[in-house]
């Protein structure tokens, strides 16, 4: 046992001929362990709620989208903000299913509200807005008004979504 406490505590030194001091971690290897298991809950929460929702049980499949939105992660770490849209493009998509889309936009909207840049991922959340819209729209087959007016807010949304893809694609085509 003390043979192998010694071997644990020299590998944790520093190679260069002073054993004297420890290595420390750097900053940023430390950030990016934090954001990869971010990362890896997040995909592995995602996954589970594909599974739930292959089997019938959007209950279970809605709990696992918000464990994924509850996640920690780096501060400033762009990926935080994909990983939160695309959960929330994801979660509204289930909420309509289960004919909540009421719920669904409001979970569409505070995500874009607390977007900080444009995305692949900020874009496809305007685009679920516009099917959230369209499904209240459908909702209802009495009140023509209410239903024009979701269909232009669906419109909307979809645009916006187009505009920031170009904006996207202009930068990204600029960049090679």
């Amino acid at each position: 046992m003390k043979r192998l406490l010694l071997a644990l505590f020299l590998a944790a030194c520093t190679s260069d001929g002073d054993r004297s001091s420890t290595k420390l971690a750097d900053p940023a290897e430390v950030v990016d362990q934090d954001l990869m298991v971010a990362l890896s809950q997040a995909k592995n929460f995602h996954h589970k709620a594909r599974i739930y929702m292959s089997d019938g049980k959007s209950d279970d499949a809605i709990a696992s989208v918000r464990q994924i939105l509850a996640l920690p992660f780096p501060a400033n770490a762009p990926e935080a903000d994909d990983v939160r849209l695309d959960a929330r493009a994801l979660l509204a998509k289930i909420l309509v299913e289960k004919g909540r889309a009421t719920e669904a936009l409001q979970v569409v909207d505070e995500g874009l509200a607390a977007s900080s840049r444009q995305s692949f991922f900020l874009a496809n959340l305007y685009t679920v807005k516009g099917e959230v819209h369209e499904a209240l729209a459908a909702a209802t087959d009495t009140n023509k008004t209410y239903v024009t007016e979701q269909h232009h807010l669906a419109i909307e949304a979809l645009d916006r979504s187009i505009q920031i893809n170009k904006a996207i694609q202009k930068k990204l085509m600029e960049e090679r």
